[in-house]
């Protein structure tokens, strides 16, 4: 039965429901435009951002804008509206795909903020289907307490090209006990449980050595 009932994450500041929108059936030129992941949260290429796309995203509705680049794309993957849009710029340099996790916060934090105020936004990168969709997809497991696989076929199921690297799928799979941990600390409710929760809470309290998300 669709859509699916899934637990939301305490750890949220927003507390209103996300529901999962049904799977959309796709079109190879789809991959062009952005689309609804969660109700309020668009995902695509910076082609959906640019110049000529400014009166859609105004019937779209969209508040709030994530723009994702490598260092070596600043020069052409940059913020159109600064004056109309609220904008979060999200820069990975060197080895880009080693350091997705240390944006996964800000990014959470910017898109809480603009769901919880009733806002839309839309995260694109360049082709909107690799850093910019492994930036979605934690969002997704943070909100909707959602394991990687759950996650990344609920993203997929709206956006059928995303395409994620090796690399990013580690670091995602990675987050997943730390999302955990943020529940449990939080009272919230993953899906592997409070007893689970409070395991991988106690694991990473009795690290010695930090936890370094960049690498």
């Amino acid at each position: 039965m669709w859509p699916p009932t899934y637990a939301h994450h305490h750890s949220s500041r927003c507390k209103s429901a996300l529901r999962p929108l049904a799977p959309l059936a796709w079109t190879y030129e789809m991959r062009r435009e952005m689309q609804e992941i969660l109700p309020g949260l668009f995902l695509g290429p910076y082609n959906a951002a640019s110049r000529t796309q400014l009166d859609h995203l105004q019937q779209v509705g969209i508040t709030h804008i994530v723009c994702v680049r490598r260092s070596d794309e600043a020069s052409r993957i940059r913020p159109n509206f600064p004056h109309m849009f609220q904008y979060l710029e999200v820069e990975l340099s060197g080895a880009a795909e080693q350091g997705v996790l240390s944006h996964v916060a800000p990014v959470s934090a910017f898109l809480d903020e603009a769901l919880c105020s009733g806002g839309r936004a839309l995260v694109h990168g360049n082709l909107g289907i690799s850093l910019s969709a492994a930036l979605v997809v934690a969002y997704v497991m943070r909100r909707l307490s959602l394991s990687f696989g759950a996650a990344s076929s609920l993203v997929a199921e709206r956006r059928y090209c995303v395409h994620l690297s090796p690399a990013l799928v580690h670091q995602l799979h990675e987050y997943e006990p730390i999302c955990r941990a943020e529940a449990a600390f939080l009272g919230g409710h993953c899906s592997g449980g409070r007893r689970r929760h409070k395991r991988s809470c106690d694991q990473l309290e009795d690290d010695n050595e930090p936890m370094d998300l960049t690498t």
